[in-house]
């Protein structure tokens, strides 16, 4: 059974076109706990019928002591969901949630010697940031981390600054972005979509996932999977998630 909780929403932040994060403060004493790469159902006042208030949404920050929730979160046109997120609701206001769920995770397996694969297109970024940052807060339990972010142009980058400090202050991590819809791409950013870049890294043997993790819309986490089954990659480590 999950718990249900009541939380302010206490800042929203421009994170490029139709794409904002919202940060909520969970009211309780005790310390919200949630495994990074999960996700929370938000209750909101957009139906008469309980079922239809429900919307879910990924973490995209790591676990923390202070009751922080950070979502990061598209417009979409016909959403009642994302429409009231962004066009109603005021600083201050109070969201209730239940959750953590989700078995988008790192197994407890995984090493400092083991090397991740994340994918990750539009706001599928969320859940992958918040397993990036939780790993990558473990010193020498940290193992090596390629994180390979599609969308469609360059203003569409989410997190693009912090990648590049993360990666110019950790030698286990690195990333790669590519754009489908850029035509002035100057900044040497792959075109095209993500599957061509991590099917040529591990076909190239640049870098060799023991874990791959896929997030974004169903038709590329269907595809991916497709992919990976074709190059041979072990079923057992090979973790997706889709949503719309």
């Amino acid at each position: 059974m999950w718990t249900w909780y009541n939380s302010v929403l206490t800042n929203i932040i421009d994170r490029a076109p139709n794409v904002k994060s919202f940060f909520l403060k969970v009211e309780s004493d005790e310390v919200f706990k949630f495994q990074a790469g999960q996700f929370i159902t938000l209750d909101l006042p957009i139906h008469e019928k309980r079922l239809k208030r429900w919307r879910s949404y990924s973490i995209a920050n790591s676990p923390n002591d202070e009751n922080i929730i950070e979502l990061c979160i598209v417009l979409l046109p016909d959403g009642l969901g994302t429409n009231y997120l962004f066009n109603e609701v005021e600083i201050g206001d109070v969201i209730k949630f239940k959750g953590p769920t989700g078995a988008f995770v790192l197994p407890e397996s995984v090493s400092s010697e083991d090397n991740l694969m994340l994918v990750a297109t539009g706001t599928g970024i969320a859940p992958v940031r918040s397993i990036i940052l939780d790993e990558l807060s473990k010193g020498n339990k940290t193992p090596n981390i390629k994180l390979i972010f599609g969308t469609r142009k360059i203003e569409d980058i989410l997190y693009y600054n912090e990648w590049k400090e993360l990666s110019d202050a950790n030698a286990k991590f690195s990333f790669e972005i590519a754009l489908s819809r850029e035509e002035n791409n100057s900044d040497g950013f792959h075109q095209g979509y993500v599957h061509k870049v991590y099917k040529g890294i591990i076909e190239n043997g640049e870098y060799y996932p023991d874990y791959i993790f896929g997030c974004g819309w169903n038709k590329m986490v269907d595809e991916m999977k497709e992919e990976c089954a074709k190059m041979g990659l072990e079923k057992t480590k090979i973790i997706l998630e889709g949503y719309g």
